[in-house]
């Protein structure tokens, strides 16, 4: 593996129509953004509308200089309609038959594969047979090598996934990350008898032979296991503007550390820090503070 490996967010990406106005989101361009902060060289791949939606969107990741590989189709932009909870929890409706549900697959996403050291997806950019069959072929396109992170954040949304889905991507990455409570849809669904979170992921970190598995619990703190090792670290208090994006600024502090020669804590602790900020903050992409950023310098 080189030593400046490229991180790739894949699948969706869209407006977060939110109650204060829209706001750029999809959880892949939230993960790349992030990861581009921390000075890694990152890629977003997804698909927007021949419409004012998706050349705004194209827009916006040119301020944020966000590259990637965005398709245009003839299909209308993605949005999502984000309405906030008394905590500033969100609850989305995400609309369907839109661009990023027809990601195709080309020539410059096979060359792209290759020079991945690092990929993000989740299931909702799955729910669609043209994009699902796209994420497969890029994972499957990519070194086989010791050092690459296939990084599953299940993020499960409405009704959009399926138990084949989810067998299909544990599978095929090596790294999942997954909330308390997709912890426990995951396990109705695949039968796991009533024990506690800890064993049931050892029983997915075993299963599917994954290198990590990331568990996030909210407000009572989060875990890496590794094989034969747990990290715990507690999620620190801090006044909440809402949690929009802040699994994914997780989930990018966590791979850029582990990217740069990191520890497993190491990775862990930036991954906390880094999400307790984006909680503090309206959107899913303000910039990090250097306090963050510099300490994988």
């Amino acid at each position: 593996m080189n030593n400046h490996p490229i991180v790739v967010g894949m699948g969706e990406a869209l407006w977060d129509v939110l109650p204060e106005g829209k706001k750029l989101g999809g959880a892949p361009a939230n993960f790349a953004y992030h990861v581009s902060q921390f000075g890694l060289e990152s890629r977003v791949v997804s698909a927007v509308g021949q419409d004012k939606l998706g050349a705004e969107i194209l827009e916006n990741f040119r301020q944020k200089e966000l590259y990637g590989l965005i398709e245009t189709v003839p299909y209308p932009t993605g949005t999502v309609q984000v309405e906030l909870d008394a905590e500033g929890v969100p609850c989305y409706d995400i609309k369907e038959g839109v661009a990023w549900d027809n990601i195709p697959y080309t020539q410059a996403l096979e060359g792209l594969a290759h020079q991945t050291g690092a990929v993000c997806f989740g299931s909702l950019a799955q729910r669609s047979i043209v994009s699902r069959q796209t994420i497969h072929r890029f994972l499957d396109a990519m070194s086989d090598d010791a050092d690459t992170l296939r990084i599953f954040d299940i993020n499960l949304r409405q009704s959009f996934y399926t138990k084949e889905i989810l067998c299909d991507s544990f599978r095929r990455c090596n790294v999942l990350k997954i909330n308390d409570e997709e912890l426990v849809t995951v396990s109705r669904m695949f039968g796991y008898p009533g024990i506690d979170l800890q064993d049931k992921c050892w029983i997915l970190l075993a299963k599917y032979n994954l290198k990590m598995l990331i568990l996030t619990c909210g407000v009572n703190g989060s875990y890496v296991f590794t094989p034969g090792n747990i990290s715990f670290v507690e999620t620190p208090k801090v006044q909440v503007a809402d949690t929009v994006g802040a699994g994914d600024s997780f989930t990018a502090a966590f791979t850029a550390a582990i990217l740069s020669g990191r520890s497993v804590g190491e990775a862990h602790r930036l991954a906390v820090d880094t999400s307790a900020f984006v909680c503090t903050q309206q959107g899913a992409m303000p910039v990090l503070p250097k306090s963050l950023t510099e300490r994988l310098a």
